[in-house]
Formats: structure tokens, C-alpha cells, sequence
């Protein structure tokens, strides 16, 4: 049996969700409610700035239906990203290391550990419902093929234990033809997921190709938008950066890959980051409303 694509948002929170997409007036506590009668599943990005606490997720865990799946984007220090020593929660500052723009600069591992233990425990109460997908584990572009890289991973796979795993790296070097093979098999060993990206069709070092793969019962597919001209700007939010409405034609490009990631794992996923708006339509549930629409069309099953 082919596994249906659950496909969702990357955040149910962001601005352009929340002022294009939401009924007028509709409260912050609503949001979630709302969205998951509309979609299966959402991938939580807030908590790369922030831990988040057990309170919080166990709202975010009470106010969605049963057999709704959540994933949860790994803190920026458990990815080797820089975070403002602010970032971090208050009794794990101590000790920590900052460099002269404030920021927490290579910590020891026994510190990072800490962090990921709290990060965590955090989730219990989505493990306790059923409803925790993976912790998404999204490299910054200077983390590049190497021994050092892999270790770093592996370590990282370990202090997860039996959640699962999902990585995405930013570097071309990790799409290189003769490292291809090489990485998916690392993966499987370890249990851990391949993420499947689209994003700009560009040469950039920092612009991830696409590599449709399974290395793991689960399939994971992330809409990064096209925009190469706002890819490498600096400065600018994230929505700016993932400013894009996919075409119709660009998003039936992947109903095939779709349907061979459906019929190869058990449970298959697709997520649209692009959560800015055009003219006053939000980017990312438009994506995914029409994915599902051609999708249904195509004889993909999706969710």
C-alpha cells in the first residue's frame, strides 16, 4: 500500500498565516485548532530560535486532533548555527563560551548535550499523545562533506535515542555524484531520514539540489520556493527569503516523485516554507492546497 503524502505548513504562527489566511479575528489560540481541521500535520519551526518548554508544547499537543503529526525543528545550537547566549534558556547560560557579537561560540559538547536533553524532554507531551513526527535537523551552509561533519552527526543521532531523525544539509558538497550513494547508505545505518528539498534552480554552494531519496520508512519533502534573487540577502526574515507562490505547473513536476516516495515508504510528508504573501495570499497553505488538489488529480494519495 502506497503511504499517503501528509502535506502541511512550516509554522501555523507566521504573519502571513495569521493576517491572510486565518478569519479575521480569529485568536492565537484558535490558530492551531483551525489549521489542523484543514491540514494532518505541520512542521513547528519556532523552536529553532527558542527551547521550547513542556507547557507549551503540551498545548500544542492538546489542541490538535488524534493522529495529527507534528515535526520539530532542532534549536540552532543542536545544528551547529550561531544563537545569541539570550537564546538560550537561562540556567544553561552559565559558562558558556560568546564571541564578540554576543553570540554562544562552539560549546563543549558536554554543554550541547545539555541542551539537547532539555530540548528533548520538552516534547514528552507529543510523545505521550502520538502525535511527535521528527526533530529536523536543517545544517547551516558551511557545514560541508567531511569526516568532522559525520562525526558531529553521529553524535547528535545518539543524544536523539529513539526519536527520530531527519537531516538537511545546506551545502553542495553533500549532492556531489560520487558522495550521492555514499551518504544515503551513512544514513540508513543510522537510521536517519534524508530530506528531500525543492529550492532555487541555481549553482549556488549554499542552494541544496534536489535528491530524491528514502532512507528510512519515512519520506520528507520541503518547498523551499524558487526565488533566487532573495536567497543569499542579507539581513533580510526569513519570509523575504522564502518569498514564492509556486506555479501549477511547477508543483506537477512532482507528482511522479511524489508517488515513488509514497510507494516506498510508510509514511510520507511534504512542507511548504515559503510563508510569505502574494497580494494577499498566503504562500505556503496555497502551496499546499494546490499540491493536494493535483495530487487527487494525479492518483497520488495524499492527506
Amino acid at each position: 500500500m502506497a503511504a499517503p503524502i501528509r502535506i502541511g505548513t512550516c509554522s501555523w504562527a507566521d504573519d502571513a498565516l495569521s493576517k491572510h489566511w486565518y478569519p479575521p479575528g480569529t485568536p492565537a489560540t484558535e490558530r492551531l485548532p483551525y489549521y489542523a481541521e484543514r491540514f494532518s500535520t505541520v512542521e513547528v519551526d519556532s523552536t529553532y530560535y527558542r527551547v521550547p518548554d513542556e507547557g507549551m508544547v503540551r498545548g500544542w499537543a492538546d489542541r490538535t486532533p488524534s493522529g495529527f503529526v507534528m515535526h520539530v525543528k532542532a534549536f540552532g545550537l543542536m545544528t551547529r548555527h550561531p544563537v545569541k547566549l539570550e537564546q538560550v534558556p537561562p540556567d544553561l547560560r552559565e559558562g558558556l563560551p560568546v564571541d564578540a557579537r554576543g553570540r554562544v561560540d562552539r560549546p563543549p559538547r558536554e554543554a550541547r548535550a545539555e541542551i539537547f536533553r532539555v530540548f528533548l524532554s520538552a516534547l514528552e507531551p507529543l510523545r505521550e499523545q502520538g502525535k511527535l513526527g521528527g526533530i529536523l535537523f536543517q545544517m547551516p551552509p558551511y557545514v560541508v562533506w567531511k569526516p568532522s561533519a559525520l562525526d558531529y552527526l553521529e553524535w547528535a543521532r545518539e543524544q536523539v535515542g529513539t526519536d527520530r531523525f531527519l537531516f538537511e544539509p545546506r551545502h553542495r558538497s553533500w549532492y556531489a555524484e560520487d558522495i550521492r550513494g555514499e551518504l544515503l547508505r551513512w544514513l540508513e545505518e543510522r537510521k536517519m531520514t534524508w530530506v528531500v528539498v525543492d529550492a532555487p534552480k541555481t549553482d549556488g554552494k549554499n542552494v541544496p539540489e534536489t535528491l530524491v531519496a528514502v532512507t528510512t520508512p519515512m519520506a520528507y519533502v520541503r518547498f523551499h520556493g524558487r526565488n533566487a534573487s532573495t536567497w543569499n540577502v542579507r539581513g533580510g526574515s526569513a519570509a523575504h527569503r522564502f518569498d514564492y507562490l509556486y506555479e501549477e505547473e511547477e508543483l506537477q513536476e512532482w507528482a511522479q516523485p511524489l508517488r515513488e516516495l509514497s510507494n516506498e515508504a510508510d509514511e510520507a510528508y511534504a512542507f511548504f516554507n515559503n510563508n510569505n504573501q502574494t497580494n494577499g495570499v498566503a504562500q505556503a497553505p496555497a502551496g499546499a492546497q494546490l499540491l493536494r488538489k493535483l495530487l487527487d488529480e494525479e492518483g497520488v494519495p495524499a492527506a
